[in-house]
């Protein structure tokens, strides 16, 4: 479940979305029109997610990206390194 969450926290970065978790004490049904992201193009299959120029803010990419590169050295799971370079692709 973590690995999930951390990946829909991706997304939203990448698209310019906030993240709709009761962690935050936010439920979907409150959710609005300009809590969703944009980008271009988005290509879903049953194994992949494709973001074409996602409308997030630059520096909070470049953020993640950081992070996730970080994570990706620091991690001695085989499993973890795999998955968060799969995030990071």
């Amino acid at each position: 479940m973590i690995v999930r969450k951390a990946m829909l926290e991706d997304l939203a970065i990448l698209t310019g979305a906030q993240v709709i978790t009761d962690d935050l004490g936010l439920d979907l049904k409150d959710a609005s029109i300009d809590m969703l992201g944009t980008a271009s193009k988005v290509e879903v299959t049953k194994d992949n997610t494709t973001v074409v120029d996602g409308d997030g803010d630059e520096n909070s990419i470049d953020a993640r990206v950081s992070q996730l590169k970080s994570q990706i050295e620091e991690t001695e799971s085989d499993f973890d390194r795999e998955k968060l370079q799969e995030r990071l692709a």
